[in-house]
């Protein structure tokens, strides 16, 4: 029996033993990663994994259990165990699925390069030239760590409602890691890039070129940088800065199972109540929107894990809270439909509502016509840490590449720029939002318990803040 049969003879299965719905979804997971140290290849993986997971809504309740042994006596063990806990959960409040049309896709990611003919000898060649390219610069530079990442994500899901669809996603992530020193000082940057697609994704990104320039801004503060002005001024974030700003006070308050309170306890609360739909949260200014069908963008699919057709999500809208991530379950809380946001990290976990690829919509404003509009702020253009609490309210962020500007001039570099605003602060003071969005940048989205952790885009356009307080 072939994997897509074990699938469809899950869901089939789990109907005969009581189940009013139920789903199974095939992943099989092709890795290969890996790390250059200083030049050195220090670590290479190769793997393979594959697995059904099956969730049934029997008596009310959610059961769900998994195996990565394929074969039909394994799969009606695990639909057994499912069911058994579904049926013993005995909830007060049933759970209901909001309503959703059966769906028959078979989609995929295309691929300029193909990863699988690739030889992991011509990647690692590849990495290290651009490392050879930035020890050319003949700055001090002590650490340098390059982490490669090609993943090839196959899926089938099914459910009892008639639901038939296959994916195919290949996705490419980079992250470096580099220390250069001036003198007893030290500058450090970490940047993370995603793609889906093939192994083009490097000249997409012109990688070489965006790694010199980080080791160039390094060295550039390193030399010349001063400390920060503090105080109430304007300020410019960059595309990374505006990413994890649309992440952390965008996209995860607006996470359905948050907003219920289901997440408290494990990655935290929201802000957002469940009548905070239409609440001011910033300026007319600001629409934050997580897209998955955006292409090429990391956390690229055109359906969720429970089958849900993808669409751009508008979670804040003209400054107010508009929408929230949904899957199945909560948004039959909120008598609404799902908006496909449900996703899970691999066949053995729970899909749960979660972010893909979130930032602000683009405007109309360049980078330039916003730093003549400044007579005394920063230009922060991309971020060094980032720290916010629990119901993503209260947030810190600091600079990593910064410069002053002074009457609508760019003038010299500024270091470890700090910012700490609430989230209503941050979208408050938003009067210009640019037209150069970036959605190169990468990162990890983490919750839940078992932990998942997903691929998340942290791009975006750049952005100016009127009047914040810097320190």
């Amino acid at each position: 029996m072939g994997d897509t049969d074990l699938v469809d003879f899950a869901v089939d299965y789990a109907r005969t033993k009581g189940a009013a719905y139920a789903e199974a979804r095939y992943e099989q997971h092709f890795r290969e990663a890996f790390i250059l140290k200083n030049g050195v290849v220090d670590f290479v993986e190769n793997s393979e994994d594959e697995g059904i997971g099956v969730r049934v809504l029997a008596g009310g309740s959610l059961g769900f259990s998994c195996t990565n042994t394929l074969t039909k006596a394994e799969v009606r063990g695990i639909v057994d165990g499912a069911v058994r806990t579904a049926k013993a959960t005995k909830r007060k409040d049933p759970i209901v699925f909001a309503p959703e049309p059966a769906v028959t896709s078979n989609w995929s990611v295309p691929e300029g390069k193909k990863l699988v003919d690739v030889p992991v000898e011509d990647k690692i060649a590849a990495v290290q030239d651009i490392d050879k390219a930035v020890m050319g610069l003949k700055y001090k530079i002590p650490g340098r760590f390059y982490t490669t990442t090609c993943l090839r994500l196959v899926k089938y899901f099914a459910n009892s409602e008639g639901s038939r669809i296959g994916s195919y996603s290949p996705r490419v992530r980079f992250h470096h890691y580099l220390t250069l020193l001036k003198g007893g000082d030290a500058e450090q940057s970490y940047r993370n890039y995603g793609w889906s697609g093939g192994w083009e994704a490097l000249d997409a990104w012109k990688l070489e070129d965006r790694v010199l320039e980080e080791a160039r801004t390094c060295m550039n503060g390193l030399e010349h940088g001063t400390k920060s002005p503090e105080g109430r001024m304007d300020l410019i974030v960059g595309p990374p800065v505006a990413g994890i700003m649309a992440h952390e006070s965008c996209g995860h308050p607006t996470e359905a199972d948050r907003v219920l309170g289901r997440e408290a306890s494990l990655a935290g609360k929201s802000f957002i109540t469940p009548q905070s739909l239409g609440m001011k949260v910033g300026s007319e200014a600001v629409t934050v929107v997580d897209d998955p069908t955006v292409e090429h963008a990391i956390a690229y699919y055109l359906y969720d894990d429970e089958g849900v057709r993808a669409r751009r999500r508008y979670l804040y809208k003209g400054g107010l809270v508009n929408e929230l991530l949904q899957n199945r379950e909560s948004a039959s809380s909120f008598k609404t439909r799902s908006n496909g946001a449900s996703r899970a990290t691999n066949y053995d976990r729970e899909p749960i509502p979660r972010m893909a690829n979130t930032f602000v919509e683009p405007g109309s404003w360049t980078p330039e016509e916003m730093i003549e509009g400044v007579k005394h702020g920063i230009w922060m253009k991309t971020y060094m840490e980032w720290n916010i609490d629990d119901k993503r309210f209260n947030g810190k962020y600091v600079g990593r590449e910064a410069y002053l500007i002074e009457n609508g001039e760019v003038k010299g570099p500024v270091r470890k720029t700090v910012v700490e605003l609430t989230t209503p602060m941050v979208w408050g003071s938003v009067d210009a939002v640019g037209n150069d969005l970036d959605l190169m940048e990468a990162g990890f989205c983490g919750k839940s318990d078992p932990t998942q952790s997903l691929d998340a885009c942290l791009g975006g356009p750049s952005m100016r803040l009127r009047g914040v307080r810097l320190r």
